[in-house]
């Protein structure tokens, strides 16, 4: 007599691009890696599919649950990609009406209620950190128990929402189950290095920082948990044995939180001499902290470090509780130039109390710090955050999709909307048009070669060309194609 095959969840990223973000890369669903993982420690047979990545739309993501036939559904959204991923879930219960359908992640962990009652295809929200919550829950639903005895979720019982108790955050995180046989890693690659294989590591989870815009501290609770720099460099290096990774981004919010633990990593990954290279973000103050063993960062593989600067003011920085010294931005950018690691800075426009003057001083600011990339960002609070409550009266878009930082959602007091995006195309255009010749002679051989492509990447895209045609009636084009037509690739 044959035994029953286990029940099937099928994790489903939502069909949103992002823009510059897609140009650049096609980065893994790390989510969904340590999901599915808790998926099958609970005796369940699980699925990767990233519709995103592959470029499918719902014709193929329904083809794909038809195929499938999952018992579970299950997707994942920021407040960006929070409309496709409920999207997705009504094409599953269209598609499959018995299919228990579960929407979790950073949007879905504040706005359950409206989740909930916006839309009846979503069965159960996650809430929080989902490891032990999905397994849980997937166990007790597997076995025809009472989800209200669930920590960490919210569903409709009849006309009543039921928000269970909150779960405590995973002591460990070294011991999560990770299913990364189920992601087609040919899909994943950054386009700046051509022929990479990029993958993604976490070294830690949160920030105990409390700036007033960000997500983060407010999903993980103001903490930071790390993994021990053993578990990270040997996951590192199993990526690189069995899947051919050599390249990852490590997608911590905060890595260099602790210098101990930290440079405990680098050297683990220096004694290893893995042929990989690492992408991460982090605080300049940590930058300048680590000044003396940057040369750890290089050699054990950081290419590139992304910081958030945001304002050009000091009082700005004070009012988002950013924790920083306007001051350090110089000198953090010349330490990683001067030890070949490409530097990216995001700025933000579009506060309450912007002008075309502040918005030119912002760009002049970015010109004279002079990071390898900039990122001229729309200032976007969160629908969940202290900042989206103090800016209501201004907030003007409550479309979601357009949460994303390139699209302004608020109108200061002297500018229209209209003009903010013009003034991120304007500062986007001018930064990068300014930086052709130095790219052009830089002498590090890696930094140009990097440079160049990552610049032709941007300025030729056509996310691009779409955005500065539409909003300068096309003149800007001729001008990107004939700076992107000066570079050379070495």
């Amino acid at each position: 007599m044959n035994c029953p095959l286990p029940k099937k969840i099928l994790f489903i990223t939502p069909p949103y691009h992002y823009g510059l973000v897609d140009v650049l890369g096609c980065w893994i669903p790390l989510g969904f890696v340590y999901l599915a993982g808790a998926a099958r420690k609970a005796g369940l047979r699980a699925e990767i599919y990233d519709a995103q990545a592959k470029q499918h739309g719902y014709p193929e993501i329904e083809a794909r649950l038809r195929e499938s036939r999952p018992d579970f559904v299950a997707c994942s959204a920021i407040t960006a990609t929070v409309n496709e991923a409920v999207k997705t879930l009504e094409l599953a219960k269209r598609a499959l009406p018995d299919a228990v359908t579960i929407l979790g992640g950073v949007h879905a962990s504040f706005m359950y209620r409206e989740l909930l009652e916006g839309s009846a295809a979503i069965g159960y929200v996650v809430i929080g950190e989902g490891e032990g919550t999905l397994g849980e829950l997937l166990a007790v639903l597997e076995e025809g128990g009472d989800p209200g005895t669930v920590p960490g979720i919210a569903f409709r019982r009849g006309n009543e929402i039921v928000v269970t108790v909150r779960r405590p955050l995973l002591e460990s995180l070294d011991a999560l189950p990770a299913a990364w046989d189920l992601l087609d890693w040919p899909d994943y690659t950054y386009r700046v290095l051509p022929g990479s294989r990029l993958g993604s590591v976490s070294t830690s989870r949160g920030c105990d920082h409390d700036c007033i815009f960000c997500s983060q501290a407010l999903f993980w609770g103001n903490s930071w948990r790390p993994r021990l720099p053993r578990q990270v460099v040997d996951e590192l290096e199993r990526l690189h044995t069995d899947y051919g990774v050599d390249l990852f981004q490590l997608t911590d919010e905060y890595p260099t939180r602790d210098r101990e633990r930290w440079e405990a990593i680098l050297d683990l990954l220096i004694a290893k001499g893995l042929p990989i290279q690492l992408l991460m973000e982090t605080r300049m103050p940590d930058l300048i902290r680590d000044r003396d063993i940057l040369w750890k960062y290089r050699k054990a593989g950081v290419i590139h470090v992304s910081i958030g600067v945001e304002g050009r003011e000091q009082e700005r920085l004070d009012l988002m509780r950013k924790g920083m010294e306007l001051d350090q931005a110089k000198l953090a950018l010349e330490l990683l130039r001067d030890h070949g690691i490409v530097s990216e800075v995001s700025f933000v426009l579009g506060f309450p109390d912007e002008t075309p003057q502040s918005v030119a001083q912002t760009l002049k600011f970015a010109q004279s710090i002079n990071p390898d990339n900039a990122n001229f960002l729309a200032l976007t609070p969160w629908p969940y955050t202290q900042l989206y409550q103090e800016l209501k009266p201004m907030i003007r878009e409550t479309d979601y999709a357009r949460f994303n930082l390139i699209d302004p959602v608020l109108e200061p007091s002297q500018m229209s909307m209209l003009q903010i995006e013009i003034a991120l195309v304007d500062c986007f255009r001018k930064f990068y048009m300014g930086k052709v010749f130095e790219v052009m002679t830089m002498k590090d051989v890696f930094r140009r070669g990097y440079q160049a492509r990552a610049t032709k990447l941007i300025m030729g895209s056509p996310f691009v060309f779409k955005k500065f045609g539409m909003l300068v009636l096309g003149r800007v084009p001729e001008k990107i194609g004939e700076m992107v037509h000066k570079i050379k690739v070495p």
